[in-house]
């Protein structure tokens, strides 16, 4: 006689699970969504507060997010934003990417040569050092006012963080993985692609994305002083007309633009580079 009491009770959980497929544990949200939900928050805070508090100054010295919009969409309507946007987005884009280049290159030959490091780490530090906004002067005298001296301006200022970072990178190689790589017979530029490059790119990107601010604040310093073009030049313009809230809308396009940039170098390395996002998390 089968004793009943002792057979196992049935999974009534599972039961339901096996029912209704559409049942789903409940549980916290992902972080990454978590995350997504603070930084809305905190936007919309900063947002109402800086809507209350410019209210209630001049705009003579202060505007608000409202008269802002409101000022982009009439700039937006004649053309006069995007056709600065393009200009400073030229200069911009050519330069970080000649700053890129230069800096990658260079920095891969000082961290991998001690010779190369010895005959130009003290140039680098001394023009890294020098604010370099000084010889806007001297850059007018070489290039005049036209958009070489804006480009030069832009490569001057973005080239160094990226020199560095990816110098420093190619110091901190293991030589343990340089050590296997000669025991395997690979010769220099077998290192420099297999080992050295892949080891040193995190380093690279971190360069990158702090070049990129340089470079933005290199394009409206130019603007300023050399041609007077672009969204620099918009600031200029409001600024000497006292319109507030026109002169804050170059001021959060280029805000806007940096974050943006910054970004696709962030998705690039997790593109490139995914063992560095994997052990970030």
């Amino acid at each position: 006689m089968t004793n009943l009491s002792q057979s196992p009770a049935p999974d009534l959980s599972s039961a339901d699970s096996a029912a209704n497929p559409a049942i789903e544990e409940i549980g916290p949200p992902p972080r990454q969504y978590r995350y997504r939900l603070l930084r809305l928050a905190s936007f919309l805070v900063v947002m109402l507060a800086w809507e209350w508090l410019g209210r209630q100054v001049a705009p003579l010295f202060m505007s608000y997010p409202s008269a802002i919009a409101r000022a982009a969409v009439e700039m937006t309507a004649d053309g006069e934003l995007g056709a600065a946007l393009l200009e400073s987005f030229k200069t911009l884009l050519l330069g970080f990417a000649i700053s890129s280049l230069l800096g990658v290159a260079l920095g891969l030959a000082i961290g991998r040569y001690r010779t190369v490091e010895a005959m130009s780490d003290w140039l680098v530090n001394a023009l890294y050092a020098t604010p370099l906004v000084a010889i806007i002067p001297l850059v007018i005298l070489w290039f005049g006012l036209g958009f070489s001296a804006k480009l030069f301006i832009v490569v001057i200022l973005a080239i160094f963080p990226i020199l560095i970072n990816t110098a420093s990178g190619v110091r901190n190689v293991s030589e343990q993985l340089i050590d296997v790589g000669t025991a395997f017979a690979a010769n220099e530029r077998e290192i420099f692609v297999k080992i050295i490059f892949p080891a040193a790119l995190p380093y690279m990107m971190t360069g990158l994305r702090l070049g990129i601010g340089r470079a933005i604040i290199g394009m409206v310093v130019a603007e300023f002083f050399t041609a007077i073009t672009g969204l620099g030049a918009l600031i200029v313009k409001y600024g000497n007309q006292y319109d507030t809230a026109s002169m804050f809308v170059p001021i959060l396009v280029l805000m806007a633009l940096g974050i943006a940039l910054t970004a696709m170098v962030r998705y690039a390395e997790a593109w490139i580079a995914p063992w560095k996002t994997t052990e970030d998390e």
